[in-house]
C-alpha cells in the first residue's frame, strides 16, 4: 500500500512538473507576441490565452510529446514586424528557431543572444536586420545551423565564429559584409555547408579554407568586388566537397591540378572568371562529378580526354573560352544532357556516338570550326530540346529524327554549308517555336505542315534555295512575330493566311519568286514594323488602306511590277523611315502628303511618275531616288526636266512683273541697310547650309540672333540658344566654335551630329533640323524641348510636377531612343554620353535622347570599336571603358542604368552625400544588396522592396502601392544594366521588354 502511495504521489509531481513547464512556455510566447513583435498581418490569431496553458496547437508551434515543453518555434514567412524577439529564447527547452522572411530590422547585440546559447538551429534570413552581426561569446556553444542569409548586415564577419565548435551550416549570403574572410571561417571541425556569395569582401580567396575536412558545400559566387587572386591549391584538402560554386569572383591564373583530389564533388562551377590555361587532366579523378561549368573564362588548349572516364556527368559547359581540338568519340559518347562547347576553336567533326547519348537535351556548338556531318541518329535516342550549331562549317542534311521524341524547341544552324530539303519529320513537330536556319545551302519544298506548328513564333531561314510555295495552312497558326524568307526561290502567290498572325513584327520575303497581288488583308497587321517584299513579281496595286501601320518604320516593295498610283496615305505612316517603291511600273504624281514622312531612305526611281516633284523632295539629297522618270521635272534640280508653265504672257503683264520684282528688290536692299553692320558682315559670309527636315527659314533667320538674351545654356564645345524663327516655330541652337586649337574637336563632333541624326529617325530622339556651317563656327538647329534636359528638372532647381507616372514614361521613352540606335540602325550606333543633361523633354515630357557629338558606328569587324581616347561624363562611364577603350552597346546600357538610378534617387551621379569614393551605382547596390538574388552581377529586390525602396527613394515623390512595385521594377532593371561585366548587362531592346512587362522579376540563379 505504501510502495503505491509513493508511486501516485511520484506521478503527481512530474505531473506538475509538466504542467508548470507548458504553462511557462505559454506564458513567453504571449508576452513576446504582446510586446517584441507586431502583428499586423494577423498571422498569429491563433496565439490566444486558453484556460490548458497549452500553446501546442498554436501556429508555427511544435511540442515535445513525452515532455510537454515547446521544441521549435517556426515563424517563416508570417509577416511580422520588429526587432530580433529574444525573449524566445527564454524558453529553455527551445532548440529551433526560424524567424525567416519577415520584416524584422535593427541591429541585433550580442547581449540579446545571450539567452540563445541553447539552440540549435537559428534561422533569420531574408528580414532587414542592419549593422554587424553580433559577437558570439564562449557561452554560445549548442548552434548547429545559422543562417542569416539575405539582410543588411555589414562591417567584417566577427572573429568570435570560431567559437562554434558544432555549426555545421554557416550562411551569411547576400549581405553586405566587407573586408577580407576572417580566419575564424577556416576553424569550424564540423562544418559542412559554408554559403558567403553576395557580398562586398574585398580580399581573396583563403587558403585556410582549405581545413574544413568536413565540409560538403561551399559557395562563394557573384562578390565582383573581390580582389583578383588564385584558386587555392589548399582547397584540392576538402574530400568530401559534393558542391563548389565560385562563379564570378574575379579568380585568376590556372586550376591547380589538387583540384583532382575533390573525389566526392558532383557540381563544380568556376564560370566567369578569368582563369586561364589548360584544364587540368588530373579532372578525371573526380569520379562523381555530374556538372562542370567553366564557362567565360581565358581557358585554353584542348579538353581533357579525362572527361570520358566521368560516368554521372551530365552537364558540361565550357562555352566562351579559348578551348582548341575537337569533339572526340569518346566525350561524344558519354551521358551527357546538357552539351555546350560554344565559342571555342574546336573543330573536326561530332562523333557519331554522340547519337547514342539518351540524355542528351541541350547541345550548343555554335561559333566553332566544326565540319562534316551532324550524326544521322541524332534525336533518335535523346529527348533533344535545343540544337545551336550555328557559325560552323557543318555540310549534308539535317538529321531527321531530331524531333522524334516531340520535344525539341529551338533549332539554331544559320552560317554553315546544310544542304539538301527540310526533313517531312519536321512538319510534324508541334513543339518547335524557334527557328533560325538561315545562310545555308537548304533546298526543295518545306513540309506543308511546318507552316502551320501551334508553336512556331519565329522563323528565319533566309538566304537557301527552298522552293515552292507557302502553305495556305500558315493561317492556322497564329503566333508568328518575325517570318524571314528572303533570298530563297519560293513561288506562288503569297498567302492571305499570314494576315491570321497579328503578332507579326517583321516580314522579309525579299528576293524570290512570288506572284500575284500583295494581299491587302497585310495592312491590318498593327504591331507590324519592317515589310520586305522587295525582288519578286509581285503585281497590281500598293494596298492603300494603311491607317493600321502604326509601327511600321520600313516598307519595300522595289523590284517588282507593281502599277497604278502610289496611295498618299502612305504620308499618313507616324514612324516610317524606309521608303522603297522602285524598279516597277508606277504611275501618276508623287503625293505630296509623302513630304509629312521623315525619312532617311526615298526611293521612287524607275518607274512611269510624272509631275513636278513635290518641295518636300527638291533636294540633291533625294535626286538619286527620283532618277528613271521621264515624266518628272523639277525647276530646283537640274539634273531632272524642267518644269514648263505653257503660258503666255501680255507685255503689258511683263512690265508689271518686272516693276513688282525691282520694288521687291529695293525694299530688300534697305532692309538690309536697317540692320547693324555686325549681321551685316556676318551675312556676306560663305554659308554651307542643309536641311534634314521641311523647315521653313535658313541661316539668315537664325545667326542675328544668336545674341546673349537668347543664350540658354553652355557647353564645353560651345552655346546653345533658344530662337523664334519668322514662321513662328522655336527652336535650339547649338553653336559650335571653330578655329584654334579645339577645331580638330568641334568639328568632329559636327560630322558626328550630322552624320548621325541626319539619317535617323524616332520618336524619342531629338530632331536635327537644320545646319550651318562658316569658317567662324558651326550652327546645329533642333525642335526644342520645353521642359529643358532631365538633368535640368532632377538637379538645377527646375523641378516641376514629375511625379513617378512621368519619371517612368521618360525611362521606358529613353530606353526605346537608345534600342532604336543599338538595333534598328545599321550600322548601330553607340551614343557613348548617354546621361541626364542628354535626354531633352518636351512639353508632354516626352524624352528625346540628344547630343550625338561623341557617338560612333559598329562595324563589328577588327578592333573598329577601340576609341583612342575616353569619351564620356564622370559618373556615367561604364567600368571597362577605362581601361579597355572598347566601345560597345552596353557602354550606353551601363549609363542608361545610372540614369534610372537618378530618376529613382532624385540625386545626381556622384553627389557627395554618398560618401568618399562611392558613386550611386556604389551606393543604389549596398541599399539594395541586402535583399539582391544574385544573377549575373544583378539582382531582384524581392519582399520587403518597400523598406530598400523607402531609404534611396526621391522624397520629393509621393508613391502609392502600385508605384513602389514599378520601382521595385525599374531598380531591378538599374542593377542589371550596371552590373560590372558588360556580358552580364541586358540588351537595350531587352530593357524595354523589361520595363514595358508587368510581371518581370528577376529569376533566381
Amino acid at each position: 500500500m505504501k510502495k503505491l502511495i509513493f508511486i501516485l504521489l511520484f506521478s503527481l509531481v512530474c505531473s506538475n512538473g509538466t504542467t508548470f513547464s507548458l504553462s511557462r512556455d505559454y506564458e513567453i510566447l504571449l508576452h513576446v507576441k504582446n510586446t517584441q513583435i507586431d502583428d499586423k498581418n494577423k498571422s498569429l490569431n491563433d496565439w490566444l490565452p486558453n484556460t490548458d496553458h497549452n500553446p501546442c496547437n498554436w501556429r508555427g508551434i511544435t511540442c515535445d510529446s513525452r515532455n510537454k515543453s515547446v521544441v521549435s518555434i517556426d515563424l517563416t514567412e508570417t509577416g511580422i514586424y520588429g526587432d530580433f524577439p529574444s525573449n524566445f529564447c527564454h524558453i529553455p527547452t527551445l532548440q529551433n528557431l526560424s524567424l525567416a522572411t519577415n520584416f524584422l530590422g535593427n541591429a541585433i547585440s550580442s547581449h540579446s543572444m545571450l539567452p540563445c546559447s541553447h539552440l540549435h538551429f537559428l534561422n533569420i534570413s531574408d528580414n532587414l536586420f542592419v549593422g554587424a552581426l553580433p559577437d558570439f561569446n564562449s557561452e554560445i556553444f549548442e548552434l548547429r545551423v545559422l543562417d542569416a542569409t539575405g539582410n543588411n548586415f555589414s562591417g567584417d564577419i566577427p572573429a568570435s565564429f570560431g567559437r562554434l565548435p558544432k555549426l555545421n551550416v554557416l550562411n551569411l549570403s547576400n549581405n553586405l559584409f566587407t573586408g577580407d574572410i576572417p580566419v575564424s571561417l577556416g576553424q569550424f571541425p564540423q562544418l559542412k555547408v559554408l554559403i558567403l556569395s553576395g557580398n562586398l569582401f574585398t580580399g581573396t580567396i583563403p587558403s585556410f579554407l582549405g581545413n574544413l575536412s568536413e565540409l560538403t558545400y561551399f559557395e562563394l559566387a557573384h562578390t565582383e568586388s573581390m580582389k583578383p587572386g588564385p584558386l587555392p591549391s589548399e582547397l584540392g584538402n576538402l574530400t568530401k566537397l559534393e558542391f563548389l560554386y565560385l562563379a564570378n569572383i574575379n579568380l585568376i591564373g590556372s586550376i591547380p591540378d589538387s583540384i583532382g583530389n575533390l573525389i566526392s564533388i558532383k557540381n563544380f562551377d568556376l564560370s566567369q572568371n578569368s582563369l586561364s590555361g589548360k584544364i587540368p587532366e588530373t579532372i578525371s579523378c573526380m569520379k562523381d562529378l555530374e556538372q562542370i561549368e567553366l564557362y567565360n573564362n581565358n581557358l585554353s588548349g584542348e579538353i581533357p580526354q579525362g572527361l570520358t572516364n566521368l560516368p554521372n556527368l551530365f552537364l558540361l559547359d565550357l562555352s566562351q573560352n579559348a578551348l582548341t581540338g575537337k569533339l572526340s568519340e569518346e566525350i561524344a559518347a558519354m551521358n551527357l544532357s546538357i552539351l555546350h562547347l560554344n565559342d571555342n576553336f574546336l573543330s573536326g567533326e561530332v562523333p557519331e556516338s554522340l547519337a547514342s547519348n539518351s540524355n542528351l537535351k541541350d547541345l550548343k556548338l555554335f561559333n566553332n570550326s566544326f565540319s562534316g556531318k551532324l550524326p544521322k541518329d541524332l534525336g533518335k535516342n535523346s529527348s533533344i530540346q535545343e540544337l545551336d550549331v550555328s557559325t560552323n562549317n557543318f555540310i549534308g542534311e539535317l538529321p531527321k529524327f531530331l524531333c522524334q521524341k516531340k520535344k525539341l524547341q529551338r533549332l539554331v544552324t544559320f552560317k554553315n554549308r546544310f544542304s539538301g530539303p527540310m526533313p517531312n519529320e519536321y512538319g510534324e513537330c508541334d513543339s518547335l517555336h524557334y527557328v533560325r536556319i538561315e545562310n545555308n545551302e537548304f533546298s526543295g519544298s518545306v513540309p506543308p505542315r511546318f507552316w502551320n506548328l501551334p508553336k512556331l513564333n519565329t522563323v528565319i531561314m533566309d538566304h537557301n534555295k527552298f522552293e515552292g510555295s507557302v502553305s495556305s495552312s500558315i493561317s492556322r497558326a497564329k503566333g508568328i512575330e518575325k517570318l524571314v524568307l528572303a533570298g530563297n526561290r519560293f513561288s506562288g502567290e503569297f498567302p492571305a493566311g499570314v494576315c491570321e498572325h497579328v503578332e507579326l513584327v517583321l516580314i522579309d520575303i525579299g528576293n524570290n519568286r512570288f506572284t500575284g497581288e500583295v494581299p491587302t488583308c497585310i495592312t491590318g497587321l498593327k504591331k507590324l514594323q519592317k515589310l520586305k517584299m522587295q525582288e519578286n513579281m509581285f503585281t497590281g496595286k500598293i494596298p492603300g488602306n494603311v491607317t493600321s501601320w502604326t509601327e511600321l518604320t520600313e516598307l519595300n516593295l522595289s523590284h517588282n511590277l507593281l502599277s497604278s498610283s502610289i496611295p498618299p496615305e502612305l504620308g499618313k505612316l507616324p514612324d516610317l523611315i524606309y521608303l522603297d517603291l522602285s524598279v516597277n511600273s508606277l504611275t501618276g504624281k508623287i503625293p505630296v502628303e509623302l513630304t509629312n514622312l521623315k525619312l532617311n531612305q526615298f526611293d521612287v526611281s524607275d518607274n512611269k511618275l510624272s509631275g513636278e516633284v513635290p518641295s518636300g523632295f527638291n533636294h540633291e539629297v533625294y535626286l538619286s531616288g527620283l532618277m528613271g522618270n521621264p515624266g518628272l521635272c523639277s525647276n530646283v534640280m537640274k539634273t531632272l526636266n524642267p518644269c514648263s508653265k505653257h503660258r503666255r504672257f501680255s507685255v503689258v503683264a511683263i512690265v508689271v512683273l518686272s516693276a513688282i520684282l525691282v520694288l521687291i528688290f529695293l525694299s530688300v536692299l534697305w532692309f538690309l541697310k536697317k540692320k547693324s553692320k555686325s549681321f551685316v558682315g556676318k551675312s556676306k559670309r560663305a554659308f554651307m547650309t542643309t536641311a534634314f527636315q521641311r523647315v521653313g527659314f535658313n541661316e539668315e533667320d537664325i545667326v542675328p540672333f544668336l545674341t546673349n538674351e537668347n543664350l540658354i545654356g553652355r557647353g564645353g564645345s560651345g552655346q546653345v540658344y533658344k530662337v523664334k524663327v519668322k514662321t513662328g516655330q522655336i527652336v535650339a541652337v547649338k553653336k559650335l566654335w571653330g578655329g584654334g586649337t579645339h577645331k580638330p574637336d568641334t568639328e568632329s563632333e559636327f560630322k558626328s551630329e550630322i552624320e548621325t541624326l541626319g539619317r535617323i529617325r524616332h520618336a524619342n530622339i531629338v530632331k536635327l533640323l537644320f545646319c550651318c556651317s562658316c569658317d567662324d563656327f558651326r550652327i546645329l538647329v533642333y525642335e526644342f524641348m520645353e521642359n529643358g534636359s532631365l538633368g535640368d528638372v532632377l538637379h538645377e532647381g527646375k523641378f516641376v510636377e514629375l511625379d513617378w507616372s512621368k519619371r517612368f514614361g521618360i525611362a521606358l521613352g529613353a530606353a526605346k531612343g537608345l534600342a532604336y540606335l543599338h538595333h534598328d540602325c545599321v550600322p548601330a550606333i553607340v551614343h557613348r554620353d548617354v546621361k541626364s543633361n542628354n535626354i531633352l523633354l518636351d512639353h508632354d515630357f516626352v524624352p528625346r535622347v540628344a547630343d550625338f557629338g561623341l557617338a560612333k558606328t559598329l562595324q563589328h569587324e577588327g578592333n573598329e570599336g577601340a576609341m583612342s581616347r575616353v569619351a564620356g561624363s564622370y559618373g556615367y562611364i561604364a567600368p571597362e571603358y577605362g581601361y579597355t577603350l572598347k566601345v560597345t552597346e552596353k557602354s550606353d546600357v551601363y549609363s542608361y542604368g545610372v540614369v534610372l538610378m537618378e530618376l529613382i534617387t532624385g540625386k545626381r551621379p556622384n553627389d557627395s552625400c554618398f560618401g568618399e569614393n562611392k558613386d550611386i551605382v556604389k551606393w543604389v547596390t549596398e541599399i539594395a544588396l541586402s535583399t539582391t538574388h544574385e544573377g549575373g552581377g544583378s539582382g531582384n529586390i524581392g519582399r520587403g522592396y518597400d523598406c530598400v525602396i523607402t531609404q534611396i527613394v526621391d522624397p520629393r515623390l509621393n508613391l502609392d502601392t502600385c508605384d513602389y512595385e514599378e520601382v521595385e521594377k525599374v531598380l531591378n532593371v538599374a542593377l542589371l544594366c550596371t552590373s560590372a561585366f558588360p556580358i552580364s548587362r541586358p540588351s537595350m531592346r531587352k530593357v524595354v521588354e523589361l520595363l514595358k512587362d508587368q510581371k518581370w522579376a528577376l529569376p533566381k540563379p
